[in-house]
């Protein structure tokens, strides 16, 4: 356990009805005493208490304490918890009480998290599905996150790491004891458990919706300059976002938000219209543009009305089957209708940015695009950039085994393949590896 005995505000700041105050660490059951002025109440058990800061200070306030002894605590230390009213003139004299108790000091970013990790309450999956549940902003992520806390990943994570061990301990103890009575074709068994292994790690990595789900589907509008798509934008967000204007070009950088569309992530961005530029500035707005373009997920592909049924070249290059295309300004009475000699294109959507006729079927529509990008079959997905790299990492070394020439390379491309997943949850340890050895083939009787 740390020797520190750390403290922080754990309800967030600013004014509220009820803040809570942790403290963990060895000190913790003497801060409780001195705070309230009585002895520990039973664990997990609610008291209410009168909270004093000695000296000058005097009562702070009424409120109710908790105590959890370790190792039945979120960090798996000492903690208590005092829960008092959300003033701002009572939180800063409780920080300066706790401040005042000997060996204490306030914790840092993720300090209580952590220590919760380095003292097996969970491992770093869940540690990280905890931070995306506190920072998630709609239904599907808070689903995901809560999947993530509760261990989906780690199962799926631990599986393979085991599944590694034991390859590790096979093919080792083949190397080591080769004059042993060890089981036969341990090599062909060892080889078609990792050719496994490295199918399952190459369909894990081929599913983006975990990630798309906690970073947001990427929605891009294009379209030719005064088509309406910051007038579109500011429809989409139910707000003014874009300076809307007559003339054309008015917009020069992209202009993205952050919505929920049915439970789901979407980062909205509005771009400078697709021309040929005129001058520097707008040929930056354009590359800008086609830019986020090739990153975005889904594209609205915005057509001017007014044009119909000419079709801006530049758009039409951007017309893939991730685009969802809308003729803008149908106020004007477009005939939709009519031949663009475009065959194996999708149905175009009329609507008119400027009364809102016709946005909330595009809404329909986005939202069954962002669904399809996100939704899965309920088992775990990979969520973050750092899984990915040691996933990467593990799979590179899986292959390099497959092809080693020599067997002490082979066996080293095991381990790192081990240490890789090992990574992604925190267990990383060599005594594991010599368990399996000893458990399954009894060597060294």
């Amino acid at each position: 356990m740390n020797s520190q005995t750390i403290f922080a505000l754990a309800s967030g700041g600013g004014k509220a009805g009820v803040a809570v105050y942790r403290v963990s660490g060895s000190n913790a059951k003497d801060a409780y005493r001195a705070l309230t002025g009585t002895d520990l109440p039973a664990a997990r058990r609610a008291q209410r208490v009168r909270i004093t800061g000695g000296g000058d200070t005097g009562l702070i306030d009424h409120g109710l304490a908790l105590w959890f002894p370790a190792p039945n605590s979120f960090t798996g230390e000492d903690v208590a918890e005092f829960h008092l009213h959300g003033g701002r003139a009572v939180h800063g004299v409780m920080l300066d009480a706790l401040a005042a108790q000997p060996e204490m000091r306030p914790a840092e970013p993720g300090e209580f998290t952590r220590r919760a990790f380095e003292n097996g309450k969970m491992d770093l999956t869940e540690a990280e599905g905890l931070a995306d549940l506190v920072e998630a902003e709609t239904a599907a992520q808070r689903t995901q996150a809560l999947r993530q806390m509760d261990g989906g990943l780690s199962l799926v994570y631990d599986r393979w790491r085991d599944a590694l061990l034991a390859v590790i301990a096979k093919f080792e103890a083949e190397i080591d004891f080769s004059d042993e009575d060890l089981p036969g074709g341990l090599r062909a068994e060892v080889s078609e458990a990792v050719a496994s292994l490295d199918a399952e790690l190459a369909r894990h990595l081929d599913d983006h919706r975990g990630q798309r789900l906690r970073d947001g589907v990427s929605i891009a509008i294009l379209g030719p300059p005064n088509a309406g798509k910051s007038s579109l934008l500011n429809q989409l967000a139910n707000r003014d976002l874009a300076i809307v204007s007559a003339r054309a070009g008015t917009t020069r950088d992209v202009i993205e938000t952050h919505l929920d569309l049915a439970g789901y992530p979407v980062v909205l961005a509005d771009t400078a219209g697709l021309r040929d530029a005129e001058d520097e500035l707008e040929d930056e707005g354009v590359r800008r543009a086609l830019a986020r373009a090739d990153g975005a997920h889904i594209k609205i592909l915005v057509f001017d009305g007014a044009f119909w049924p000419v079709l801006d070249r530049h758009t039409l290059e951007q017309w893939d089957e991730d685009a969802v295309v809308v003729v803008n300004k149908d106020d004007l009475g477009p005939d939709l209708s009519l031949d663009t000699a475009l065959p194996g294109k999708p149905m175009l959507l009329g609507l008119s940015a400027k009364t809102g006729a016709g946005i909330d079927a595009l809404l329909t529509i986005l939202a069954d695009k962002v669904s399809d990008q996100c939704a899965g079959d309920g088992s775990p997905a990979l969520s973050r950039m750092r899984h990915r790299l040691a996933l990467q990492e593990c799979r590179d070394a899986l292959q390099r085994f497959q092809g080693a020439a020599m067997v002490e390379l082979a066996a080293e491309d095991l381990r790192l393949a081990a240490r890789a997943m090992g990574r992604i949850t925190g267990r990383v340890d060599v005594e594991d590896i010599l368990d399996r050895i000893f458990s399954e083939f009894c060597i060294g009787k």
